[in-house]
């Protein structure tokens, strides 16, 4: 436990943090399970839709710090590549 005042503060900071961190990962993993959900299904449409979906969210995880830049644009290009072999 934090025996001072700025101590507590800052657990009570990370555990907000940790919380919210924790729920945008997640929704990073369901938005690319959908996406990968949807390429196996084999409709493009679909596909295409939860592609953007799957950008959106992981991009959003990089400029809130949570992912590394270049991890998720490999996720997002490798998608892309999926939906695109799509016919």
């Amino acid at each position: 436990m934090a025996n001072h005042k700025s101590a507590d503060k800052r657990a009570r900071q990370n555990k907000r943090r940790q919380e919210r961190n924790m729920a945008i990962r997640s929704a990073c993993r369901t938005a690319v399970k959908k996406a990968r959900a949807a390429i196996e299904s084999g409709d493009k449409a679909k596909a295409a839709e939860s592609l953007l979906e799957a950008t959106k969210t992981l991009d959003g995880s990089v400029t809130r710090g949570i992912s590394h830049r270049k991890n998720a644009s490999r996720r997002v290009s490798r998608l892309a590549h999926q939906v695109n072999l799509m016919k």
